[in-house]
Formats: structure tokens, sequence, C-alpha cells
């Protein structure tokens, strides 16, 4: 495929003004090649997945490819409902008209989607965007070469360019498509390059959504269930190494139960992982050297209570703990993205808040307790974009709830009708009738029309 981008997008433009994308039957019909497609190409997107990022076939299904399957088998069953007139009621007022609300396609968009979830973060959005009658541009991340090939192979074998294209390469080619003009941005990445893209889109005042990352604190009460709540947080820290922008970032935990916490992680690292996990072939690796390197400088050796070691030839870190962390050593001055979990302490409950106060919002939070009114809490003060209570991660994986950020770390959500939304004007209309029209909005006006416009409009 030809990366000419203007030859793209102008082609892209004429197909969406043809009217293509817009029949629901043929978005369900080509959402069902893609799921076709991707069932037969299983074993090729696990081989690619494992190259970029050393997955596990079992983590490649349960985190990229199954979630994938699962939207798009949400959109199948769900777009002709989700693109159908929705009836609003009519004010009195507007007598005799209907009121509805009805999702169009934005047109031509462009998908910009990160290295660490390949895959699903690349197809996820498209699928979206598909179902709701756009046409995609979509550009993958250069640092996971493998995957963005297999991606081209799917797209292609599925769509043809003017519907659906992958640009590939790297800064300047994400420059140039920038300088753009699309009818609709969606970016998953850094807050860095966020920044980035909103002020590129700004310039032609383009429908963005963000789908950014920041340090997700992770609460453990001394309430919570501590043998569970480390079981599910190391699950949650260490899948993809670490590299998972809902990963809990840090824990933040009653200072009376943190070493009975961190004994716990120990023996869950020991047992999901073994004694030496590098030498674990399910364990994976660390994008680059360039991010091995940004990692590995972050763990002070002085304060490791798990792991702290590496193999730079195989761009892996071992799962580490890290304890005795303050808020001014350097692991707290950025978002890790990799296999290292510090623990801090605090006096009280209450006293999260005004930590957390003044702290960038997260894209997720986690809360281990047993107290309810801890949970009404948390959920009621901070500001976060989603999470879970007593578990980690989970909550993206579902095509019945939204996800995005909110504030740092993101605008706008998808997955399942959030998704179609996302890529969806919501065009309100009013049909009015013609056998009658009331008189009473005309000039001249009169008093007995005034009293019944205090009457409808009250």
């Amino acid at each position: 495929m030809t990366n000419n981008i203007d030859l793209i997008l102008e082609s892209q433009k004429k197909y969406f003004r043809s009217g293509a994308t817009l029949s629901v039957e043929s978005r369900v019909e080509l959402l069902q090649k893609l799921y076709d497609t991707i069932k037969e190409k299983k074993q090729e997107i696990a081989i690619a997945l494992a190259q970029d990022l050393g997955k596990s076939e079992f983590e490649s299904f349960m985190c990229e490819t199954g979630m994938v399957l699962s939207e798009i088998t949400y959109m199948i069953k769900n777009t002709a409902k989700l693109a159908a007139k929705q009836k609003a009621a009519t004010p009195l007022a507007q007598f005799p008209s209907t009121s509805y609300r009805m999702a169009v396609p934005y047109g031509n968009v462009l998908v910009m989607s990160p290295w660490n979830y390949p895959f699903l973060l690349a197809l996820d959005p498209v699928v979206d965007a598909v179902a709701a009658g756009n046409t995609v541009v979509l550009k993958p991340s250069a640092y996971s070469p493998a995957t963005t090939e297999i991606v081209r192979t799917v797209i292609e074998a599925v769509f043809p360019a003017e519907h659906v294209a992958v640009v590939t390469g790297g800064r300047k080619e994400n420059q140039d498509l920038l300088t753009k003009k699309f009818d609709m941005v969606f970016f998953t990445g850094s807050q860095k390059v966020g920044k980035e893209v909103l002020r590129h889109t700004a310039e032609h005042l383009t429908p963005t959504v963000l789908e950014l990352g920041g340090k997700c604190p992770c609460i453990v009460d001394k309430t919570a269930n501590i043998s569970l709540a480390a079981k599910r947080i190391v699950f949650g820290k260490f899948l993809n190494c670490g590299q998972t922008c809902v990963a809990p970032d840090y824990i933040l935990c009653d200072k009376t139960i943190k070493y009975e916490l961190i004994g716990a992680i120990q023996k869950q690292l020991r047992l999901q992982y073994g004694v030496l996990p590098i030498e674990n072939p399910s364990y994976g690796k660390m994008i680059n050297e360039k991010h091995y390197e940004r990692v590995a400088k972050l763990i002070d050796p002085d304060k490791v209570a798990f792991g702290g070691y590496g193999k730079r030839d195989q761009l892996q870190i071992a799962p580490t703990l890290m304890d005795h962390v303050t808020w001014d050593d350097p692991i707290m001055q950025e978002e890790i993205f990799g296999p290292v979990l510090p623990v801090l302490d605090y006096e009280e409950f209450e006293d999260i808040f005004g930590i957390l106060a003044d702290k960038p919002k997260p894209l997720a939070l986690y809360l281990f307790t047993e107290d309810k009114t801890h949970i009404d809490a948390v959920n009621e003060r901070l500001s976060y974009g989603g999470g879970c209570i007593n578990d980690t991660v989970i909550h993206l994986a579902t095509t019945e709830m939204g996800f995005g950020g909110v504030g740092e770390s993101g605008m706008g959500s998808y997955h399942g009708k959030a998704g179609f939304e996302a890529f969806s004007h919501i065009k309100s209309i009013v049909e009015k009738k013609t056998w009658l029209d009331l008189p009473m909005r005309y000039q001249p006006t009169k008093f007995v029309y005034e009293k019944l416009l205090e009457k409808f409009l009250k």
C-alpha cells in the first residue's frame, strides 16, 4: 500500500461522499469478514506480538485478539440499533411534530495507535469507526513492526483502501497526518504526544478523542483482603511487563498493613512468575532499548524489595518491588510504564484525599477495601477515568461500559455503545407536521398568545 497520504485521504473523502459507508447491512458484513479474518490469522497475530513484546500466546489472546473479537461481536449485534433513529419527547409548544436523535458518521477519521497493545489498540477503534459508518486512516506505532505488518495484512484482506487504509512509518508520517484535515481524530498514547495532537487538531477545530495515561494509584486500606489484593495487584501490574496504561503505577497503603502486603506481593510474584521470572517463557520484554534504559534508571537498588535486575540483551527487567519510596524519588516523577512497583504508605485513610488532590487525574484508580464508606468516599471525592474496587485492570475488558480518561489522562471514551458514539455526531432533529400551523410565534403578537406561551414554557 502506498503511503501517499494525500492520495489516500482524497480517495477516502470521495468514497465517503458517495454514501458507500452508510448502509448498515454493509457495515455488518464487513465486520463479520473482519471477525473471520482475525480468527483465521490468530496464530500469526500471536507470533507477531511475541516478536514485538514477548507476549505468550495465552496473553496475546486474552488481552488483544480476544478483546478485538469481543468488540466486533458487540458491533455486529448492535450496529443496526445504534444507527437507528432514537425517538425523543416533543414539548407541547412544538405541536404537531416528532423529535428524534440520529447518529451519523463524522466522515474521514484518523486513528493513531500505540505500541504497547499494538493489535488491540489499533483494531478496537477501527471497529467502532467502521460500525459508525466512517472511513479510516490507521497509523500504527513504528515501535511494533511485526504487529503493524499483521494489522496491515488483516485490514487489506477486508477493506478497500478507500474505506480503511494503514499508513506506516514514524514521526515524519505522524506529523504529515496531523497537518491534514480529518473529520475526527482518535489518539492513544502518551500525554506528551497527546498535547501535540490536540494542538494540531485545534487548528481545524477537529473533534478529538485522547486516550492517554498517567500514574494510576492503587490504594489498599487496613480492611482489605491482603492475600487476594496481592494476587490481583501482581496480575494487573506485571501484565505486558507493566507496559499498560491502566497498570497500577504505585501502591498507597495503610502503614499498619504495609509489610504484610509487601510479603504477600513477594509471595505472589514467586507463584505467578517463578523464582527466576526472566527464565519464565510467559514473561515478556520491554519494547526497545530506549524504554529498557529509562525504566532501569528508575530503580533504586537500595530500595528494592524484590527483583531489581534485568538482562539488557533480552530487553527484560524482572518484576521489581520497591519499599521506602518517597514522593520525591525519581520513580514518582513520571509514569513508570514498566515492571516496577513502588510502595508508599499513609497514616489515616482521610490522608489520601490530600495526597492525591493535587496530583494529575489518573486514567485508572484501584481501591482494595471491605469498608463501604471508603468506597463511597473515593468514588465521590477523587477524579479519575475509571477503575476497580478489589481488582485491577478488568474494568476496560467490557463492551458494556465506556473506557476513557479525564483531565490529564484524556478526553472522550470508547468500547461498545460509547465507541460507536465516539465516532458519531448525534443529530437532534424536529420533524414538523404541515397539517396544522399554530400562529402564536408569529408577529404581530397578541395578549392571548403570551398567556399560552407562559403555559407551554413554564
